[in-house]
């Protein structure tokens, strides 16, 4: 008589999690030892497919310009152009019209930069270079007399600018200047850095375009996709994070971009009236130094006074002075008009973003730090406030001020108590 073989539901479910441990022990094991192979294969991917990443960047910072013109100005026309029978084309001729136009807004920045801004920014840096030994003679004859009864720290001058000089020339002339020449000289002759980046340029360009042109059904699609993988709640949750990361860094880079070009315009319009020397280049300096929060203008306003400090000593105290009141009518009035009043954390935790994304990532890092930590610290806090809530504690922050301890019956927080002597009557 044979017998048949039973199955253990019990076995077979710890040998399947058994088999499932050593597969992903061997997987993991593989991977260690491919793991630079598996790095030079993820870059290769991503250099494949950076035209579709500049495309995906272009979508995001040109979908605010496109929404705007298309609700404002394309949507309003075309209603008129097209019967009410005809709301479809209407509104495609709306999308295609602020579509092009957002394009051609972008094209319209990047050849300014390209034939305008650049030559002359290399003709600046060129010009400081050829007159670097007159201008430190002027900067030391101006401390002569300046000076004159303290011939010690004249002495003290004119040696830490003979020593400046022969560093910074050197280092301008031998590194930075071929490099500008070179990076100019290809851009003026219709070639960018590589072909390569007019490659992912144009691609990215089309790949916008595709993408600004059919938003809804790309939106459309992606929420499709997020409620078949995870539950109701959980796609809930994941698109209200989407949004408010979405909110956070379109507000923070949109509005900081806005506001660096504005300052930066301004500070070249006041130079120019003031005549000071190089009004492009430092007014370029403030304006991209401007988009980093905190540390921004002071970054900006160092290299941008050393410059003008080397052809006028009292141009360049001007300048500072300028550059002060600059930076408080930003900080108090356009900046706030643009950002609003408040980025939703303290000024240390601005400082802590900004140093931490500059140790790890540089410039993007301060950059991108502010927007990336308010992200953590928003999602953090909230899930505080849960947490709280769930063990029926109070969640506000402003519940903890002055705690003594928190009452285990009641779940209360008891507050310290005052000090009778120390209280004014």
């Amino acid at each position: 008589m044979r017998r048949h073989f039973r199955w253990d539901k019990k076995y077979m479910h710890w040998g399947i999690t058994a088999f499932c441990v050593i597969a992903g022990a061997i997987l993991f094991y593989m991977a260690l030892n491919y793991l630079p192979a598996l790095g030079r294969e993820i870059q290769r991917l991503v250099r494949i497919l950076s035209p579709f990443v500049w495309g995906l960047i272009i979508t995001y910072l040109l979908v605010p310009l496109m929404r705007s013109l298309e609700r404002n100005l394309f949507l309003p026309l075309s209603r008129r152009l097209y019967k009410k029978n005809r709301r479809y084309q209407a509104r495609r001729f709306a999308r295609a019209c602020s579509v092009l136009m957002s394009e051609l807004v972008l094209l319209a920045i990047l050849t300014t930069l390209v034939y305008l801004v650049l030559p002359q920014l290399y003709s600046s840096i060129e010009t400081i270079v050829q007159n670097s030994s007159l201008y430190a003679s002027n900067i030391s004859d101006w401390a002569d007399k300046t000076l004159k009864g303290f011939p010690g720290v004249a002495d003290y001058i004119d040696q830490q600018l003979d020593l400046v000089s022969d560093n910074l020339w050197d280092w301008l002339r031998n590194n930075v200047l071929p490099q500008l020449g070179n990076f100019v000289s290809s851009v003026s002759s219709g070639v960018m850095v590589a072909v390569r980046g007019i490659y992912n340029l144009l691609v990215g360009i089309i790949v916008s375009v595709y993408i600004l042109g059919n938003l809804e059904l790309f939106s459309a699609n992606s929420k499709r996709l997020l409620y078949s993988i995870f539950s109701l709640e959980a796609a809930d949750w994941i698109r209200d994070g989407i949004a408010f990361v979405d909110k956070t860094f379109m507000g923070f880079i949109n509005g900081k971009l806005l506001d660096s070009a504005i300052i930066g315009l301004i500070c070249y319009i006041v130079c120019a009236i003031l005549h000071m020397p190089y009004a492009l280049l430092v007014s370029v300096i403030i304006g991209v130094t401007n988009i980093i929060p905190f540390f921004g203008p002071l970054i900006g306003a160092v290299p941008s006074a050393i410059i003008i400090l080397m052809v006028s000593p009292i141009q360049s105290l001007i300048f500072v002075v300028f550059v002060v009141i600059l930076q408080q009518v930003d900080g108090n009035v356009i900046g706030p008009k643009i950002l609003g009043s408040s980025i939703g954390i303290n000024g240390f935790w601005v400082m802590f973003a900004i140093i931490l994304g500059a140790g790890l990532f540089g410039f993007w890092g301060m950059l991108l730090g502010v927007p990336v930590f308010v992200v953590f610290y928003t999602a953090v806090s909230k899930l505080v406030s849960r947490k709280l809530r769930k063990s029926d504690l109070p969640w506000e922050t402003a519940s903890y001020l002055d705690m003594d301890h928190i009452d285990p019956v009641t779940r209360q927080i008891v507050k310290k108590a005052r000090n009778s002597e120390s209280d004014p009557d």
